[in-house]
């Protein structure tokens, strides 16, 4: 069935996300096709679909690592292909948890990391350790700073990088199924911080699985499965058919709540 998306296109002048009419394909077949849709700042994002749905392709053509094969993508007014201010620009993958476990480094090392492309000279001055520090105790986890990350949890380890987000003074966080293998105590803390995050004005595009998750806490949804299905608030979306259109029979709801 042909989606009926509502699409949201920016009313302001200077959105930090500008994706328009994009299409991409690994071979012949597009994974997204004719996507249009802007985040403002501020906005707290949630991205759904079913699995092979497109959603981490197109994160990946907004942060510039893919080029569009039609349309165009504007990353913090730039195109996202040439965007170089990354450190402005925070990305948590969906197997950073993995990767962290080949990673000989304490916890403060790798939020740090968020201040080398604002040292001069390539030193890292007092300030920028304060900012570290500062960052950590912002997430929670400032107790946690000499521990190697190897020895963290999970959901701990998802923490330390969005610590080095904001270390290196970051206006978008972008995270992908940041959830995945994290257990459901530490799943509620996270999005608690998620929340608090965004209160303070940081702008957040979160793809997840968990579509009551999404629903529950964020400000606005995007139901895609290669085209765009719904664009627009979570409780217009629970009150659409976008979902049962997006998901066909891969879908259910148990007493209201939406679970994929």
């Amino acid at each position: 069935m042909t989606p009926e998306p509502t699409h949201n296109r920016s009313t302001g002048a200077d959105p930090i996300v500008d994706v328009e009419d994009v299409s991409f394909g690994y071979t012949a077949s597009p994974v997204v096709e004719d996507i249009s849709l802007t985040v403002e700042r501020g906005e707290y994002v949630g991205m759904i679909g079913p699995n092979g749905s497109g959603k981490s392709t197109l994160l990946r053509l907004i942060l510039g690592l893919h080029e569009p094969d039609e349309g165009q993508v504007e990353l913090l007014g730039h195109p996202a292909r040439a965007f170089a201010e990354r450190e402005k620009v925070g990305y948590v993958a969906q197997d950073v948890t993995e990767n962290t476990k080949r990673m000989p480094i304490t916890v403060a090392e790798v939020v740090l990391m968020g201040r080398f492309p604002h040292a001069g000279f390539g030193r890292i001055t007092s300030d920028d350790r304060d900012r570290a520090r500062q960052a950590l105790r912002t997430v929670g986890i400032d107790h946690l700073a000499d521990r190697k990350i190897t020895q963290l949890s999970g959901g701990q380890r998802q923490r330390a990088y969005i610590a080095r987000a904001l270390a290196g003074e970051a206006e978008l966080l972008v995270l992908d199924e940041p959830t995945v293998g994290v257990d459901a105590e530490s799943v509620d803390a996270f999005f608690d911080l998620l929340t608090d995050l965004n209160d303070d004005g940081m702008t957040i595009l979160l793809v997840e699985h968990d579509i009551g998750a999404v629903l529950e806490h964020t400000s606005r949804v995007i139901c895609l499965n290669r085209a765009l299905y719904f664009d627009g608030d979570p409780v217009a979306f629970a009150d659409s058919d976008a979902l049962d259109r997006a998901y066909g029979t891969n879908v259910r709801r148990d007493d209201g709540v939406v679970l994929s």
